[in-house]
């Protein structure tokens, strides 16, 4: 019924902000085109200066990603001159494509006053005809996004298509991505019509073929086979997957089918020639020392 359970385990962002890494795993880089998972929170933002969480400006090539917020906001700024403020519901769809950069910061004197933060990054890696594609940046509002409820069952489709849904959130291939909240005792299905599927339990615990899982447990589902989720209290989770886009290869930020595309991010950056963003250009992360990490191994400290 599951290939395989991963447990998120601890990352750290900056120097305040530690966060539970789920993607990539060793022994599952991907699930779809779902190359790179982050659950960040809940976490209590400290009164004042919060600097120390601030995500300083990146850059990221090969990929789209996606920022969705549970509770809290964040400041968005990248390279293309985009300035965005992200609440919870909201939906930030940032394409790197051939390169860009971008900072995220926590700015609104609300979170500054000990506002609660939580929200879940993802990284989709492009199809190969895309990765050098010119960079763009959306925005969806909540009501732009499909939600379904019915006895129990609470659900909002952030991309893709699945159970009979269908997301206005632009895209490069196929693939799903929900949000799904039930109440204790309610039996829920996987979706079909997509060959890799997982479920990112943020909250409660769920029971898969008679054994319980918990939060912070992956779970990565056989192809083919279509076990019920049973909700063993109430629960929050993630359900993303897609089709596979063949292997690809990450280092730190950046994502290709290409390991020579890899070493010419690296340059790039430190070159200056993925610019940064034009209202947030004082500081920037730099190009981490290269260890000899192979370019498919985990990244060293990805930021998305």
């Amino acid at each position: 019924m599951l290939d395989i359970v991963i447990e998120a385990r601890e990352a750290q962002l900056s120097a305040g902000f530690a966060v539970k890494r789920i993607l990539p795993y060793r022994l599952r880089r991907m699930i779809g085109p779902f190359i790179f998972m982050d659950h960040g929170g809940p976490l209590h933002m400290p009164t004042g200066p919060a600097s120390q969480f601030d995500v300083l400006p990146h850059p990221h090539i090969g990929l789209s990603t996606v920022s969705y917020l549970f509770s809290g906001n964040m400041t968005h700024r990248d390279s293309l001159g985009v300035e965005q403020v992200i609440i919870p519901g909201e939906v930030n769809w940032m394409t790197a494509g051939k390169g860009i950069s971008h900072s995220e910061r926590f700015e609104d004197p609300a979170m500054l006053a000990g506002g609660q933060l939580e929200m879940i990054q993802t990284w989709v890696a492009l199809p190969e005809k895309d990765e050098e594609s010119n960079p763009s940046f959306d925005n969806y509002k909540p009501e732009q996004l499909p939600v379904y409820t019915d006895s129990g069952i609470w659900m909002r489709l952030i991309a893709g298509d699945a159970y009979g849904l269908k997301s206005t959130v632009s895209t490069h291939s196929p693939l799903f991505y929900v949000h799904v909240e039930l109440e204790a005792g309610i039996r829920f299905g996987l979706p079909t019509g997509h060959s890799e599927r997982g479920a990112y339990i943020v909250r409660g615990s769920v029971e898969v073929s008679g054994i319980t899982y918990s939060a912070g447990n992956l779970l990565v589902f056989t192809k083919g086979v279509d076990p019920l989720i049973i909700a063993k209290e109430k629960a929050t989770f993630m359900m993303l997957g897609g089709e596979h886009l063949g292997e690809r290869y990450i280092w730190w930020n950046f994502v290709s089918s290409s390991k020579e595309r890899i070493e010419q991010a690296k340059e790039d950056w430190k070159q200056g020639r993925i610019i940064l963003p034009p209202t947030d250009s004082q500081e920037y992360v730099p190009l981490p020392e290269d260890k000899s990490r192979p370019a498919g191994g985990p990244p060293p400290n990805a930021l998305s």
